[in-house]
């Protein structure tokens, strides 16, 4: 079976830091693009960043310069390495592994998502 399965979220102050895992199995992973989106309450899933499988990364203006994603192939896991938290990174995180090498085509596979709350 397919499975993403993302960990590491929690409960953090302002200014503080999470490091996000997203666990791949059952599929493909060191040639295809992958992404962490998150979802406000209430909000649209949004993109935060994304690497290709090559390791070209991408990210949202809101994060970046705090964010870093990174691939470990042979692990078959991604990360997301989150500093200097804000109250508005509040959201549930979901990895996703896309459909070819670039993140083009957007997500094919999603994880289950993992909760990141910030407080002030």
């Amino acid at each position: 079976q397919v499975h993403l399965t993302d960990s590491g979220g929690g409960l953090v102050q302002a200014g503080g830091s999470l490091r996000l895992s997203c666990v791949v199995s059952g599929t493909t992973f060191s040639t295809r693009a992958a992404a962490w989106y998150r979802q406000h309450p209430g909000g649209q899933r949004e993109l935060v960043a994304s690497t290709t499988s090559g390791g070209i990364t991408w990210y949202a203006d809101s994060v970046k310069g705090r964010f870093t994603i990174s691939r470990d192939n042979a692990k078959v896991t991604m990360y997301l390495q989150m500093n200097s938290l804000k109250p508005e990174d509040t959201g549930v995180y979901f990895c996703a592994r896309g459909y070819g090498q670039n993140w083009d085509m957007g997500p094919q596979i999603w994880g289950q998502g993992t909760q990141v709350s910030v407080s002030s």
